[in-house]
């Protein structure tokens, strides 16, 4: 699974979720260029180090982000109010990318993890 099989996935998907996450493979990759991009669970993964980093997902009715780390979540509790959360992911608008100030913190959360 590689970077082209992440482009089919995202290409696959209806508007406004095709763009949406265009959208936000982009501002993912400008946050860590060192990003792996691949294919897991069915859904866009971005990997470093050969661990696994953060997720996109698409849904129906919504998109979903996940630092895959609870401890990520709940060190940001208050910066995802507002979201529907889970354990280690949350959901987000089909039609609007989420907020890269808040992007950029998850995921150098996550990076302090697994670096």
């Amino acid at each position: 699974m590689s970077a082209d099989d992440v482009t089919a996935y995202i290409e696959a998907q209806d508007e406004p979720k095709r763009t949406t996450l265009l959208a936000m493979r982009a501002m993912l990759l400008e946050i860590e260029p060192g990003f792996e991009q691949v294919i897991a669970w069915n859904s866009p993964q971005f990997k470093i180090g050969g661990k696994y980093a953060v997720g996109l997902c698409a849904f129906k009715n919504h998109l979903t982000f996940s630092p895959q780390s609870p401890e990520v979540m709940l060190s940001h509790a208050d910066d995802l109010a507002g979201y529907t959360v889970s354990k280690s992911s949350f959901q987000f608008k089909v039609d609007e990318p989420l907020p890269r100030a808040l992007v950029e913190k998850l995921v150098k959360a996550r990076l302090a993890e697994l670096i």
